[in-house]
């Protein structure tokens, strides 16, 4: 006899309609039906685990529908630059990491999280501010975006990196004002191409597990590794074979680097293993626009020409997408500025992909204009949303676009003109706050106090799916996630208070109780 559990003693948000249900009976990790208490008990028979849910609110568990669960496991064994004031306490933290960590001269030290937009000096420093303080070992810290980072003159050397070095496509080298010698700011592909030494492949996996705790702390049970190359599927495949994978991980291969991935395992293409399945392609178009480096039709504001630029020609995006399109292999393509929106939105028009077939999912979107829209709904395109940029860099945008900056994330528009949406946080960029993300949705507040774009906010219903059931369908899993339905999985998420009754301005307060992973706690605050 399996498992069976009752759950009820709360408020149950099913996600298939804006109503409650009293009770769900689960049976091994699978709903099996819902309606009363006395219903269920009837259905369930006797052995059947009563779980009272105290008051609190349940509802189906969250599905990240883009982020990077290495990179954020990554980050765990670097120093933490996240709300650094100035080049000082960026200084000041990678000496206490490296005291702390045992770190020994001439070994690297790594940083992730700094944001010049909020720094004092309001710019990136340089090799010679690394150098100074750091004479004997290479240095490298990343941008919060992950587009962009600085390293020293030690790391320059160990990477190659000198005056006669071009530029790579789609990034850029910083030099010093004589054009020639690199002044430590690397950008875009110039950047994210480098890989300083790893550590033990024990301590990745201890740390991939922390990072699925993370993910689990925020409601999350289904995750995403938006950019797999060989070294993250190598990690990713072992955990899957042995079995230390908790929650459910769907991995997008870098087209361009690692498209051999699927080839090499096609078992995986849209089935799981071990908990691990091949989600589809990913590509980049273009890079950040609080780094300037989105691609815009328009220049950016206080410019002349400078509009961005993009990673790949038109060509090259066209064949990336036809050879998708031929293989019938869902596409993921990261697009912020409105230019690089339209390559992504022209390809596919020109491969003459229509209906949900492949549902390509153009991430980020952050600059989508409301003309696009329909044609997205055309080709079956998803919009995926890093709605969280109203907060975060929302005062910043407003600087680099002006009155552009209104439309940013246009969930509003999405939902009016029946696009397909989704919400993510792109971690380890910002945290996987789904609650904090669906505030954001409702309020579109800045961080100065702006509303941006009033008219693009959404009910709190309306958000709700774009981290449940609308991040189910993105993933081709409607059947089994995204709402609570009998036939799905039993991942739910608990929370102390209900969402559609909570005033959107306290949306981000709302607190995760509890997560399940089919039936069983993976979660439980303390």
């Amino acid at each position: 006899m399996g498992r069976k559990q009752i759950y009820s003693g709360g408020t149950i948000l099913t996600m298939e309609s804006e109503g409650t249900v009293q009770a769900v009976f689960v049976e091994d990790g699978i709903i099996r039906a819902v309606g009363t208490k006395e219903q269920m008990q009837e259905i369930a028979g006797t052995g059947t685990e009563e779980i009272f849910l105290n008051g609190h609110t349940m509802l189906p568990a969250f599905l990240d529908a883009h982020s990077h669960i290495t990179a954020l496991a990554s980050t765990l064994s670097l120093a933490s630059l996240e709300g650094a004031a100035d080049f000082s306490e960026i200084i000041s933290r990678l000496k206490s990491f490296a005291n702390k960590r045992g770190i020994k001269r001439g070994e690297w030290i790594v940083g992730f999280g700094y944001d010049q937009n909020t720094l004092r000096e309001h710019t990136h420093p340089t090799k010679e501010i690394l150098d100074h303080a750091f004479t004997d070992s290479p240095v490298m810290i990343a941008h919060k975006s992950g587009h962009m980072g600085v390293v020293n003159s030690k790391a320059l050397s160990y990477f190659g990196i000198t005056a006669k070095t071009e530029n790579p496509e789609g990034g850029m080298i910083g030099r010093k004002t004589d054009g020639g010698e690199p002044n430590g700011y690397l950008e875009e592909t110039a950047f994210t191409s480098l890989t300083p030494p790893s550590i033990s492949e024990e301590q990745k996996m201890k740390q991939l597990e922390q990072a699925q705790q993370i993910y689990f702390s925020h409601g999350i049970t289904t995750i995403q590794d938006g950019l797999t190359r060989t070294e993250e599927w190598d990690l990713l495949s072992k955990m899957a074979k042995l079995h230390r994978l908790k929650a459910d991980i769907v991995c997008y291969p870098d087209m361009e680097k690692t498209p051999q991935i699927l080839t090499l395992h096609p078992e995986f293409v849209g089935h799981y293993h071990g908990r691990l399945k091949i989600g589809g392609y990913k590509i980049f178009l273009d890079g950040s626009p609080q780094g300037r480096t989105a691609w815009m039709t328009q220049p950016y504001a206080g410019e002349e020409e400078y509009t961005g630029y993009p990673i790949h020609s038109d060509e090259k995006v066209r064949e990336f997408v036809r050879q998708a399109v031929q293989k019938r292999i869902p596409l993921l393509a990261h697009c912020n500025g409105d230019a690089a929106c339209e390559q992504f939105i022209q390809a596919f028009e020109q491969a003459e992909c229509r209906g949900e077939d492949l549902r390509p999912v153009m991430i980020h979107a952050q600059l989508l204009r409301p003309d696009q829209m329909p044609r997205l709904r055309q080709v079956g395109m998803i919009a995926s949303f890093f709605i969280a940029h109203t907060y975060y860099w929302g005062d910043v945008h407003l600087k680099n676009f002006g009155k552009r900056a209104q439309l940013i994330s246009p969930a509003g528009t999405a939902l009016h003109k029946g696009v397909t949406y989704t919400f993510h946080q792109d971690t380890p960029v910002i945290r996987p706050d789904m609650l904090e993300t669906i505030w954001c949705a409702c309020n579109r507040m800045t961080s100065g106090g702006i509303v941006l774009g009033e008219e693009e906010r959404i009910s709190v219903l309306d958000a709700l799916k774009g981290v449940t059931k609308n991040v189910a369908f993105q993933y081709f899993e409607e059947g089994k996630k995204g709402s609570i339905a009998p036939g799905k999985l039993a991942d739910f998420c608990i929370l102390d208070k209900n969402p559609l009754k909570t005033p959107k301005e306290e949306l981000r307060e709302i607190k995760v109780m509890e997560t399940r992973k089919e039936g069983k706690i993976v979660y439980q605050r303390t």
